[in-house]
C-alpha cells in the first residue's frame, strides 16, 4: 500500500490498539484513530449511538475493528459493528479486518456469544473482511492473577490452559494482513507457547519476587472443562515469538 491509503481504527485507546496505532504508521500507512471522546487528531465517532460514523469512514480504505465492551457487548459489540458496517458500504471502503477471540465457538460465556455474533455480523455486512481470533494478551493473564489474588493466596484452577500472545506480535500481524485483500476467511493467531495456570501462577510471583501462597482448586462447570481442555488456545501457525517470561521479564 502507499502512504496515501487510509486506515480507520475503532478502540485505538485500548490495549490492542495502543500498539496496532503506531505499528501501522511506522509501515507508512495514513492512519485514522477512532474515540468515542474528543481528542486531538482523532476522529470522533460512537458505535453505541452511531454519531459520527459516516464521517469516520469517509475517504477510508481499510478499517482495523479493535473496538469492544465486555459490559455492554451487544450495545457496543454487535449493534455498534453492525452500524459500522453499514456506514463502511456506504463509504465503499474496501477491506474490514475484524480481531475476535480464539475459543467463543468453544467457551459458553456470554461476552464470546455476542463476540460470536458480532462475527456473523462482520461476514454479512456486505464489505470485503478478513476475522483474526487471537488468544489472550499477557496483559489480560496477568490482570487475571491480580483478580486471582485478592484474597491473599492466588486462587487458581492449576490445570486452565491459555496460549498468552503479546500485544506486538499480534499488532505486527495485523499490520501485514491490512497490506493484503480481504480474505473472507477466519484465521487464528497464538502466543508461541501454551501454559497452565499453574505455570502462569508460579512465574508470576517469581518475576515479581513474591512469595505468595498458590492454591489449587479444580473449578467445576462447564466453562471451566473447556479451558482445561485447551479450547482457548490453537494450533494455528505462525504464532508470536514473545513469550510470557519475557513480558514478566520486560515488565518487572
Amino acid at each position: 500500500m502507499s502512504e496515501k491509503n487510509t486506515v480507520l481504527v475503532t478502540g485505538a485507546s485500548g490495549t490492542l490498539g495502543s500498539a496496532v496505532v503506531p505499528q501501522l504508521e511506522k509501515q507508512g500507512y495514513a492512519v485514522r484513530p477512532m474515540t468515542r471522546s474528543a481528542r486531538s487528531g482523532w476522529v470522533t465517532a460512537d458505535l453505541r449511538t452511531g454519531e459520527g460514523l459516516d464521517e469516520a469512514v469517509r475517504g477510508v480504505d481499510v478499517i482495523v475493528h479493535l473496538a469492544s465492551s465486555p459490559g455492554r457487548p451487544r450495545t457496543t459489540d454487535v449493534e455498534g459493528t453492525r452500524r459500522l458496517m453499514a456506514a463502511a458500504g456506504k463509504a465503499g471502503v474496501g477491506h474490514v479486518l475484524y480481531v475476535s477471540i480464539v475459543g467463543i465457538d468453544r467457551v459458553s460465556y456470554p461476552y464470546y456469544r455476542a463476540k460470536l455474533d458480532t462475527e456473523q455480523v462482520v461476514k454479512g455486512g456486505g464489505v470485503p473482511y478478513t476475522i483474526v481470533r487471537a488468544t489472550q494478551f499477557h496483559q489480560f493473564a496477568e490482570m487475571l492473577l491480580s483478580a486471582l489474588s485478592k484474597p491473599g493466596p492466588v486462587i487458581i484452577d492449576p490445570d486452565w490452559r491459555v496460549q498468552p500472545v503479546a500485544i506486538e506480535d499480534l499488532a505486527e500481524e495485523i499490520a501485514g494482513l491490512v497490506g493484503r485483500p480481504a480474505t473472507s476467511a477466519t484465521t487464528e493467531y497464538g502466543g508461541p507457547e501454551v501454559l497452565t495456570f499453574d505455570d502462569l501462577a508460579r512465574s508470576w510471583l517469581a518475576a515479581r519476587g513474591r512469595k505468595r501462597p498458590i492454591w489449587r482448586l479444580g473449578i467445576p462447570g462447564k466453562l471451566s472443562r473447556a479451558i482445561r481442555a485447551g479450547a482457548l488456545t490453537t494450533a494455528a501457525t505462525p504464532t508470536g515469538s514473545r513469550t510470557w517470561r519475557d513480558y514478566l521479564a520486560a515488565k518487572y
